[in-house]
């Protein structure tokens, strides 16, 4: 079975919606093996979004196309986007408290994906968690010089899952443990 992060950001903890987030995980028939709720500190946060060349192009290129699809001129280098971006990241998850949890299951870091919608909520699915419980978007939030509020952060692939497992958690604060419906998920 594989395992995924998944962080309830501090404008999900703020509205109050922590269980209606975790009961969308469990009612998909994955397990939640580890969870706890912190503040982050902003070592754990810089560890949690690493300066990685990969994700500053990615990004860019993302940031790229949204702006020339606008028809507007859009000047920063990747680094520059980067490091801004990664601050404006840093800045909102230290903002408050945090729900941290390890999800596990068959293909838990596509499917908690799914449930989690696209990372703009605007242009989320409306089954998903984003598209149903948040109504945040890329242009508010860059007029308004933050990140999106999103409601959650998944991690996007089973490398950056183990990476990010090892900044929330120790391997002895992961639980195992069978589902009782497990026979008929599996």
């Amino acid at each position: 079975m594989e395992r995924t992060l998944v962080l309830i950001k501090p404008d999900g903890v703020a509205r109050a919606i922590i269980g209606r987030v975790v009961s969308r995980f469990e009612d998909a028939g994955l397990k939640v093996v580890a969870l706890k709720m912190l503040t982050p500190s902003k070592k754990m946060a810089e560890a949690h979004y690493p300066m990685e060349k990969q994700w500053y192009e990615n990004l860019w290129n993302n940031t790229k196309k949204s702006y020339d699809s606008k028809g507007e001129e859009f000047t920063e280098t990747p680094v520059q986007t980067g490091r801004r971006v990664r601050n404006m990241l840093i800045k909102h998850i230290t903002s408050g408290p945090v729900v941290a949890m390890v999800i596990e299951g068959n293909e838990s870091v596509d499917i908690v994906r799914k449930i989690c919608g696209a990372t703009s909520p605007s242009r989320a699915d409306p089954s998903t968690i984003r598209g149903s419980l948040a109504s945040d978007s890329y242009s508010l939030a860059d007029a308004s010089k933050r990140s999106v509020k999103n409601i959650v952060h998944a991690s996007d692939s089973a490398r950056s899952a183990q990476r990010e497992i090892s900044v929330w958690f120790s391997s002895d604060e992961i639980n195992g443990y069978a589902r009782a419906d497990e026979p008929a998920l599996y």
